[in-house]
């Protein structure tokens, strides 16, 4: 079925823009895939691999830099119903996943807003359920706190390891509450997330603002 929204002879990027709700900006032509260089080369609809998002010069020294990348290429995050890494990405699939940072509408309804919100944190459950299996163990967690603090040179690993033991088990309080002594915390489930995050101005935090430019001063 047609999508109404979208008008049979729009441009393919503005067509690309209103599916992701994507308004108020210019959108750059297709990105191919950074040079090695880490510059942004423009073409027609190419495809990108892991690797050259690895070549780009801002994520270099970013603690949870291959958490991003994966992200980019996350099945789950692509609206796909299988599981899994996909080997390469195109540029309606780059729109989807930027999708995910785009800033609050002030015409959104509290419907509206609530899917907004719940979007937005299933994407960064995703980030920490590495294992696709729908809760956040504690090792899962212990690895993204582990990468998150690798760049502090005043906490070592056991430090770290300490923070996430500590914050799993505040995560249990919230979750289930008061736990019986032989009781195990399995892992961190999509509906304990929410709670955990309840109060917790996601919507705003979690978003990237674009400049208006014109496309020619995206390609190199």
């Amino acid at each position: 079925m047609s999508d109404p929204l979208v008008g049979a002879d729009e441009e393919p990027l503005s067509l690309l823009g209103r599916k992701n709700r994507w308004t108020g900006h210019k959108t750059a032509s297709p990105v191919a895939q950074p040079t090695s260089q880490g510059r942004v080369q423009c073409g027609d609809w190419s495809l990108s691999s892991k690797e050259n998002f690895d070549r780009v010069p801002d994520l270099e020294f970013n603690p949870i830099r291959s958490k991003i990348v994966h992200a980019f290429f996350d099945k789950r995050n692509l609206r796909e119903s299988s599981d899994g890494l996909a080997e390469e990405i195109n540029f309606e699939d780059f729109l989807t996943i930027m999708s995910n940072f785009r800033p609050i509408e002030m015409d959104m309804d509290d419907e509206q807003l609530d899917r907004f919100r719940k979007k937005k944190l299933k994407f960064l459950f995703h980030m920490y359920d590495a294992d696709s299996d729908g809760k956040i163990t504690l090792q899962e967690y212990r690895n993204v706190v582990q990468e998150m603090l690798s760049g502090n040179p005043h906490l070592d690993k056991e430090s770290a390891r300490s923070i996430a033991d500590g914050a799993m088990m505040e995560a249990a309080s919230i979750c289930v509450g008061q736990m019986e002594p032989d009781q195990v915390y399995e892992g961190i489930t999509f509906e304990d997330f929410l709670k955990i995050w309840e109060g917790i101005d996601i919507e705003t935090k979690m978003h990237v603002r674009f400049l208006t430019m014109e496309p020619i001063a995206m390609c190199y």
